[in-house]
């Protein structure tokens, strides 16, 4: 039976292409949406397309993971969708509804951001890792976090995303003191400038930038770009590098004179 691996925002963006590449490699995938159902429908019959083996599974489930009660929903139907969990893919998380420099960010904005972005998945992580705890189950369990660039590099025009995905960060960490040990490994994925949705406000801008050199690779990192890393992890491309923050950024990162 092909492994299960639940996705948070699965239905469009980075999610999409995540759910797509484990898809490709023969795993079933439950997609995640908090909002657009007919993105996450989009995301299942493209899933379906690519899949291998026909035994796979593509289970859309809503669920907005900070509040409380729709979190506590979805992880047990992601325990009794397929009849097994097998790993879990932190990607949900909104950016500022507008940019503001830091001076000027709004508290709601702040809020909001540390809510969805921080609080839900470190509570759906902690949550299922009990679940599997309680069943014996932590063993060979895999948990990704997509973080950002953004965990170190600053934005001053979007404050409160910066120190969210700085907060995830540090939650992947934690949770790979934590589960290593136990049998579970734990990874930070931070990707670099990727066109997606999140990005399109800005696309003509950064655009510019990638052509004048911004990335070394200079090009825009795509879903399929962070989709194949994550799929390479699950495949136990990393067995010995629980906590490894991984970056996805074409070379975004490196220090340069």
């Amino acid at each position: 039976m092909a492994q299960t691996i639940l996705v948070t925002g699965g239905s469009r963006g980075i999610g999409r292409g995540i759910c797509l590449s484990l898809a490709e490699h023969g795993y079933s995938v439950l997609i995640n949406y908090a909002g657009n159902e007919d993105a996450a429908r989009t995301t299942q019959a493209q899933c379906r397309a690519v899949a291998p083996d026909a035994s796979q599974q593509f289970i859309v489930l809503q669920a907005d993971i900070s509040d409380d009660k729709q979190r506590a929903k979805l992880v047990e139907q992601a325990f009794t969708a397929t009849g097994s969990l097998d790993g879990l893919v932190n990607n949900a998380g909104v950016a500022p509804a507008q940019r503001a420099d830091l001076l000027d960010m709004a508290p709601q904005s702040y809020d909001r951001l540390m809510h969805i972005n921080v609080r839900g998945p470190v509570l759906l992580t902690q949550q299922i890792a009990k679940q599997w705890q309680l069943t014996s189950q932590l063993k060979d369990k895999k948990i990704i976090f997509i973080t950002s660039v953004s965990a170190t590099m600053v934005s001053v025009n979007r404050g409160e995303y910066c120190i969210s995905k700085a907060g995830l960060s540090m939650a992947a960490s934690l949770f790979a003191s934590r589960l290593s040990a136990e049998g579970t490994l734990v990874y930070e994925i931070r990707p670099g400038i990727i066109k997606t949705d999140m990005t399109s406000a800005v696309e003509e801008k950064y655009t510019q930038l990638l052509q004048d050199g911004l990335v070394p690779q200079m090009r825009w990192g795509t879903p399929q770009d962070i989709g194949k890393t994550v799929s390479s992890l699950f495949q136990g491309a990393l067995p010995f590098s629980s906590g490894a923050v991984i970056t996805v950024d074409g070379g975004l990162a490196v220090p340069r004179l």
